[in-house]
């Protein structure tokens, strides 16, 4: 399998590689080179005493967060007036805009 290990520079002589999607898993090297082969060797320690597994979710037992607001889109998405209508709301606004600032 292969991982990627985003190595970070904390100065000339120290450097941070942390194991992407492993979490907690980051050592320090004093070389590049050091800290990916210590990455190396701790991703494959936490490997030899676990393992990975795929799990199913009944997405049926999943609450289904709903937004009010969305039964309403797409209403208009037939209409032929809708373009006319939304041309019509900009001259008002630009006229109620201009009424504010005058």
């Amino acid at each position: 399998m292969q991982y990627q290990v985003f190595i970070q520079s904390q100065s000339e002589q120290s450097f941070i590689a942390s194991v992407v999607g492993m979490p907690n898993l980051t050592v320090e090297g004093r070389t590049e080179t050091e800290a990916i082969a210590l990455a190396k060797a701790a991703l494959e320690s936490q490997l030899a005493t676990g393992k990975f597994v795929t799990i199913e979710v009944d997405p049926i037992l999943q609450p289904i967060r709903t937004v009010p607001e969305m039964k309403y889109a797409g209403i208009f998405a037939d209409d032929p007036t809708f373009d006319d209508f939304m041309e019509k709301l900009a001259v008002i606004r630009k006229q109620a805009n201009a009424a504010e600032d005058g």
